[in-house]
């Protein structure tokens, strides 16, 4: 089994880039585990953050796609990566302290609220979002809504 990578795409920020670029990892029968596409400080530039266990061939095949202009590659533990969960919650008065408290020790925030749903926003790593959902499927989840994994290579000083 190959080892998850982390692939940061810039792309002009075009119709059917996405499709271009998805459909590489799809035909080369690597599964993409995570996707989130935004514009750059330049908006005629989006970076794609792919989570794949693609190879080398797949860069190479990344690079010559007109579409591309730059490919990044880095492991899990030379990145900072980041992912974003909103969760809505059913609670009653006996699980809503609990709920609180998981929010306390997770540094999440509740953002919406009514009479027996919550909403509950957490921007961490993938591995804390993950420690989260199973804190919270006692309770009651209702929806949950994920970004997919953002990263960054380490700053290194050279």
């Amino acid at each position: 089994m190959n080892m998850k990578k982390i692939y940061s795409v810039l792309v002009e920020n075009r119709a059917g880039v996405l499709c271009k670029v998805s459909g590489l990892f799809s035909r080369r029968c690597f599964n993409i585990d995570s996707l989130a596409v935004g514009e750059t400080d330049d908006p005629a530039v989006s970076c794609m953050t792919i989570v794949s266990s693609g190879n080398q061939r797949t860069i190479e095949q990344l690079n010559k796609k007109i579409d591309v202009i730059k490919v990044k590659t880095f492991d899990e533990k030379d990145s900072i990566s980041r992912e974003l969960m909103l969760i809505k919650v059913k609670y009653n008065r006996g699980t809503r302290r609990d709920i609180m408290e998981i929010c306390e020790i997770m540094k999440a925030d509740i953002v919406d609220m009514s009479n027996n749903n919550m909403i509950i926003q957490i921007c961490d790593m993938p591995e804390r979002i993950k420690v989260m959902l199973d804190m919270l499927k006692s309770i009651s989840i209702v929806e949950v809504a994920r970004t997919g994994t953002l990263a960054l290579p380490k700053c290194i000083d050279n």
